[in-house]
């Protein structure tokens, strides 16, 4: 029994790992796709929704520059624990901007067709103790 329960737990532990380093991997990719100036890709890592939202990657970038600045070729990144709050996947990051000024947002994180996308994207405030 004790070998079945360890076997489960390294299952499920290997998949959720997995499902965070996906979700990473996506953050960091359109995080890259800014500091690439190429915001056509960077939009492509957002969800249908945000997408249908601003309509085309030019308005996504007005957005972006607009809002938060501060993801667009950061010196720092910093992933936070992966909450699952009852299949809501929110990765919180913390960010320093070029100035060095630290930033944390929270990702809301959605999976369609097997592959990540960017959901939203809101500031959280820092722990005092950063």
């Amino acid at each position: 029994m004790r070998q079945i329960l360890a076997v489960l737990l390294i299952v499920l532990g290997s998949a959720s790992f997995a499902q965070e380093e996906d979700i990473q991997s996506t953050i960091t990719s359109q995080i890259e796709a800014f500091g690439e100036d190429d915001f056509e890709t960077a939009f492509s890592y957002a969800s249908p929704s945000i997408q249908m939202l601003f309509g085309n990657p030019q308005r996504f970038e007005m957005m972006v520059r607009n809002g938060y600045p501060m993801v667009i070729n950061p010196s720092e990144l910093t992933y936070l624990p992966l909450e699952d709050r009852e299949g809501l996947y929110l990765q919180q990051v913390q960010i320093r901007d070029q100035d060095g000024v630290l930033y944390r947002l929270e990702y809301q994180m959605l999976q369609t067709n097997d592959v990540w996308r960017i959901n939203g994207v809101r500031f959280l405030p820092l722990d005092p103790a950063v």
